[in-house]
């Protein structure tokens, strides 16, 4: 029997992209032939996001497309994996009939079975395969990495314990659950082996780490031993949690060598009334305070942030405070999203609906109010001479041109560094001057001799 032949679209989130890396590596290391053209695959698989309307559309819309492809090919299986999957199993195959199977998040361990019997049966006895997401969190090595060599997502804990209200999240992805710090250890190890000197950690909540283990957070320590293996040049926190953000967290981005001083850290809102009914653990006082001592002990610190705008009952002065709070606290790099009800979620059942209009206009004055303190940022930034890490290459009007990050970029979601087209190759970090600004993005050049 010839190799079965796997076309895989990863949608969503980073935390997505390593259960699609992990998928990969294992059907890969079963024999399968991975294959980025739909139209010489056996399966057609797409890892599904489902956390708000805008993504479970898009997901809908992408199985729709793979589904397409049956129209010529009735031989071809089509397989949903990831969030949506598992949030609507029932629901997705009642509506797409055409759906071969639906694989839960817990069972990626058993793709390689799952699909070898799709492909030689042609139909599954039992085509849901999901079940509670609380599998302890299991090693994720041997991926086949879809990120650059020189950048890596690193996973250290599944789930999430954290009663916000309009969160969805715990209901697909579980309780809370650490790797063990050796596990994590051993994964980055293997990251570093395969080219990246970036690792970035990634979880529901990087600052629980350890908390369901024996009650203490040991984020800080695993920095540490991370910080202390070789070949890791920059390790970046992408979503920490306030109210578990203690000063030894404080205290280990200050002072680790490799630990960047970029600190991912979305608070949802500043006013009281609002953080209450969102379930948030820490109001404005404790995050202005919070946010005051990392400005004080955390040099060159970059702060990112996202808000929820419309939450049920949010009224103009609150926004506005928001909006004050944005501007006076000179927060780097922000997020806004308007609030949307999320199915099961104790604020879908809030009163005080605020008008998909009403919230959508605040999403821009919000965002209006970034954009000035974003452009007055780079703007200062001009003349600044900083290590920039070249990810690859841009075509536009001005021509080929190398694109980096620094520090202050994390990879997909922040804006870009243009570098001229002989700068360097990916991988290479490029000491270089910043020289202008395009907007959101930056301009280099690098220092000579550096």
């Amino acid at each position: 029997m010839r190799p079965i032949s796997l076309h895989l679209v990863s949608l969503g989130c980073p935390k997505n992209l390593v259960d699609s890396e992990v998928i990969l590596g294992r059907v890969g290391a079963e024999g399968f032939i991975v294959t980025p053209d739909p139209e010489t695959a056996d399966v057609l698989m797409v890892n599904t996001c489902g956390f708000i309307d805008a993504a479970k559309q898009e997901s809908v819309d992408q199985i729709l497309e793979l589904v397409s492809h049956k129209e010529e090919d009735p031989a071809k299986r089509v397989v949903v994996a990831g969030c949506l999957g598992q949030r609507y199993p029932e629901e997705l195959r009642a509506e797409i009939p055409e759906i071969d199977a639906i694989v839960g998040l817990s069972e990626y361990s058993r793709m390689p079975e799952i699909l070898t019997e799709l492909v030689s049966t042609a139909r599954l006895a039992h085509p849901v395969q999901v079940s509670e997401p609380n599998h302890p969190a299991y090693s994720e090595g041997s991926r086949l990495r879809l990120t650059p060599n020189h950048s890596a997502y690193l996973r250290i804990s599944e789930g999430c314990d954290n009663p916000c209200t309009f969160c969805s999240i715990p209901g697909f992805r579980g309780r809370f659950r650490s790797k063990p710090v050796e596990m994590v250890l051993e994964e980055a190890r293997e990251l570093i082996e395969s080219g990246a000197t970036e690792l970035n950690l990634i979880s529901q909540d990087l600052t629980s780490f350890g908390s369901d283990i024996d009650g203490d957070y040991h984020l800080p320590r695993l920095l540490g031993e991370l910080d202390a293996l070789p070949g890791v040049r920059w390790i970046r926190l992408l979503y920490t949690y306030p109210y578990k953000f203690s000063d030894a967290m404080v205290d280990a981005v200050a002072q680790l060598e490799r630990v960047i001083p970029y600190i991912d850290m979305p608070i949802q809102h500043i006013d009281d009334l609002v953080l209450k009914r969102m379930g948030r653990r820490m109001g404005e006082a404790g995050t202005v305070d919070l946010f005051r001592r990392m400005r004080e002990r955390i040099e060159d610190l970059v702060l990112r942030t996202t808000f929820i705008v419309g939450f049920p009952g949010e009224t103009e002065e609150q926004f506005g405070k928001l909006v004050d709070f944005v501007r006076e606290m000179h927060i780097e790099r922000v997020g806004v999203f308007p609030y949307s009800d999320e199915d099961g979620t104790p604020a879908a059942r809030l009163p005080e609906k605020i008008a998909p209009e009403i919230a959508a206009e605040r999403v821009e004055r919000l965002m209006l109010a970034q954009q000035e303190i974003a452009f007055a940022w780079n703007d200062r930034r001009v003349g600044d001479e900083l290590d920039v890490l070249i990810d690859g290459w841009f075509e536009s009007e001005q021509g080929a041109r190398l694109t980096g990050r620094s520090y202050a970029e994390a990879p997909e979601i922040d804006s870009r560094i243009f570098l001229p087209d002989d700068a360097g190759a990916p991988g290479d970090y490029v000491r270089a001057v910043i020289t202008g600004v395009e907007d959101y993005d930056l301009t280099a050049s690098p220092v000579e001799g550096a």
